[in-house]
């Protein structure tokens, strides 16, 4: 008899951990080779962890909702006989070992679980950068609201968090510094000044009897966390222009069933452009950039996002890796590859990491042109809007006339904190230019 350290594995380069949201098995209940035994989440995708060897569940060590770091024991199986990893604790060690080690292992996991604090219920706005460094350094929240923030409107800045832990542990901060302070109910708020504003209180809502109240779902909340931090970090400008499609319009109706049935794929319109905008964003890397702090970060490869819909409605953004590097047959395999295992729930942590920039279509839905939220922390976003049959005017050398034309329009968001009017309408009309000048003799 031995027993197996059941860890939480490695789901992907950036990914560092992971909140159990079910336990699929109880303590005592039989498990076999490569059965799931929990559920797991990152910030965007659900997954299974499975048992590496047969036996029974003999103790856990985290409970729903925990956040559990990559390596961590989770749980412990009770295997018959064979031979175990060098760090499993067996029943070869003696009494005493084993009961030590255990409880390293759970302080270890409770100190891991109880630092990190949820920083979502505090009314002031930190970066995800800061917040980041807090975790690591074990900052909690009270501390953190304590920093006094020389960004703007009285923000916490990276030089302000890493000053902070620099001085807790040089022990020039006392305790009592680091706690929440208590007011009085009976003290006046004191006023704001020009550098603070007063922490935005949300507006009540009127709940009669014949409503129905539904709690969002965990990636709901993601989501719209997301999309508020978004807005409060980037100073959001949209430029939109409109582009003549109908060549590629008429090249796609004239070539999709030959590429079906020579490559097995479908050819929408979406690889064609995200072909575009790779090459767009090869003609202006200051597009393909990230904000940390006051410094920007030029990225090496051109990483794809676009937005997906999940079986459950909500939307996620898998990652075509090296885009740039692909010809439309790839970009086609990865665009349906991506798009299918969402729509099936099947996409692996490492699918949504590493994205440069992100492309949504709008027009899926009908719509015409939208302003879509920049996907932090990258610096732009392009909506694709519906294809549209409209009247246009169309130069001869004969002379103008009015003709019928395939026609959409691309709406570029991107952040004004770096990115300028010139270079965001100049990346958008580079896209444009692209897809108008598509060849129609060319091969696929």
């Amino acid at each position: 008899m031995a027993k197996f350290e059941l860890k939480l594995p490695k789901m992907g380069e950036s990914v560092a951990e992971a909140t159990i949201t079910n336990w699929l098995k109880n303590v005592g209940d039989t498990i076999a080779a490569d059965e799931a035994v929990l559920e797991i989440a990152t910030d965007k995708v659900d997954s299974e962890v499975p048992s590496e060897v047969s036996g029974v569940l003999t103790e856990i060590l985290f409970n729903v909702n925990d956040v559990v770091q990559v390596g961590q024991t989770i749980a412990y199986i009770e295997t018959e006989g064979g031979t175990v990893t060098a760090a499993a604790v067996t029943e070869t060690a003696p009494a005493a070992a084993h009961v030590e080690a255990l409880e390293k292992t759970v302080a270890t996991a409770v100190e891991s679980v109880a630092a990190p604090a949820d920083f979502s219920a505090s009314e002031k706005f930190f970066s995800p950068l800061v917040k980041n460094i807090a975790k690591e350094e074990g900052v909690t929240v009270a501390e953190l609201e304590s920093i006094a923030g020389t960004g703007k409107d009285g923000r916490v800045t990276k030089s302000d968090i890493l000053e902070y832990v620099a001085k807790r542990k040089s022990g020039q901060l006392s305790p009592v510094s680091v706690q929440p302070i208590a007011t009085p109910a009976s003290t006046p708020a004191a006023p704001t000044t020009n550098n603070q504003q007063p922490a935005t209180k949300a507006v009540p809502v009127s709940v009669n009897g014949a409503d129905e109240i539904v709690e969002m779902d965990r990636m709901r909340k993601l989501i719209s966390g997301y999309m508020v931090q978004s807005v409060q970090t980037s100073a959001h400008v949209q430029s939109f222009i409109e582009v003549d499609v109908t060549n590629i319009v008429k090249w796609r109706d004239k070539v999709k069933t030959a590429f079906e049935k020579r490559e097995g794929e479908k050819l929408t319109f979406t690889p064609i452009f995200m072909e575009a905008v790779a090459k767009a964003l090869k003609d202006f890397p200051m597009m393909n950039i990230s904000v940390d702090g006051e410094y920007i970060i030029k990225k090496k490869n051109i990483n794809l996002g676009m937005a997906a819909a999940l079986p459950n409605g909500n939307l996620i953004v898998p990652v075509i890796k090296n885009a740039d590097q692909l010809n439309l047959v790839g970009m086609a395999k990865a665009v349906n590859d991506l798009g299918n295992r969402a729509k099936a729930g099947k996409l692996k942590p490492d699918d949504t990491q590493g994205g440069t920039y992100t492309v949504t279509n709008v027009g899926t839905f009908g719509s015409v042109f939208g302003t879509p939220i920049i996907n932090q922390p990258q610096v732009g976003i392009l909506a694709l809007g519906a294809i549209r049959k409209v009247p246009a005017v169309i130069e001869t050398p004969e002379g103008d006339f009015i003709g019928i034309r395939q026609k959409m329009f691309l709406s570029h968001s991107y952040d004004h904190r770096v990115v300028d009017g010139a270079l965001g309408g100049s990346f958008v009309k580079r896209v444009a230019d692209y897809l108008e000048a598509f060849d129609v003799n060319r091969d696929f």
